[in-house]
């Protein structure tokens, strides 16, 4: 329990260190690195349209981020949650999380990156962190791969570039070709890889849930759920504002359907 707690803090710190560290390197590397050409007629500079997409990917992931931590999930009362961890069948939504040390309705897991219990209140919340956390790790991904090409001259037309890049560059880092910064970003660049598929497979694996209105915990569970159209299952979660929701954060408020549910 000890570790999990732990975990529960380190984790939170690691994200929060990795998006510092990408907005300073987009901010003070790749942004003057976009230098535009003298004699190129623009309306628009490259390095402006750069900045303004990576600060809508990531204010949307802070913001769905933060989000998640404030918008926690329904908590059971002290008299239901005792009655719930001592009954023989608790109710299938119903979940104890020895880490936030509660009961909590229609959860889901716990994430750790937040340190909080995602259920039906911060699910699309989570959902949309995921899936914003993964585009900007990946088009970070792609402007950094931008900046090594231009600053060390390397190629990436091979299919087979990105996987050779990481060895070569260790070595020739040994050997004083590429400097330190140069390998920082190089590092980086796996790094955004990784996390960026990493929250993909979340956002995907939550949105097959979503549409067969099943929970995380039910499935590990193996409860049936009432089967239901795929359509009212993904407003239950994202709402009738689900193209506002997309654009900037906001809280799920959820749908007269859930509300009363909920009661």
């Amino acid at each position: 329990m000890l570790a999990l707690r732990l975990l529960n803090v380190v984790a939170p710190a690691y994200f929060l260190c990795i998006s510092l560290v990408t907005f300073v390197l987009q901010l003070f590397l790749f942004l003057p690195s976009m230098r535009e050409d003298p004699a190129a007629t623009r309306i628009v500079s490259p390095a402006l349209l750069h900045g303004a997409l990576f600060l809508f990917l990531s204010t949307n992931a802070l913001g769905n981020y933060v989000l998640v931590i404030q918008n926690s999930p329904d908590d059971l009362d002290a008299c239901q949650g005792a009655a719930a961890r001592r009954a023989p069948c608790a109710p299938p939504s119903t979940h104890f999380c020895r880490v936030c040390a509660r009961v909590t309705l229609r959860h889901d897991h716990h994430c750790f990156f937040t340190g909080n219990c995602i259920g039906s209140r911060n699910m699309r919340n989570f959902v949309l962190f995921c899936l914003y956390t993964s585009l900007a790790c990946l088009y970070s991904m792609v402007a950094g791969v931008a900046y090594i090409s231009a600053v060390l001259s390397i190629s990436f037309a091979h299919p087979l570039a990105f996987l050779t890049l990481l060895p070569t560059s260790i070595s020739q880092f040994f050997s004083g070709a590429v400097l330190g910064s140069e390998m920082f970003v190089i590092l980086m660049l796996y790094l955004w890889f990784a996390v960026g598929l990493a929250c993909a497979g979340f956002c995907c694996h939550q949105l097959l849930l979503i549409l067969r209105g099943q929970t995380r915990h039910q499935m590990r569970k193996g409860v049936a759920v009432r089967a239901r159209p795929w359509r009212k299952n993904l407003q239950e979660v994202f709402g009738k504002r689900w193209l506002l929701g997309l654009l900037i954060p906001m809280f799920n408020v959820g749908n007269e359907s859930s509300k009363q549910r909920d009661k």
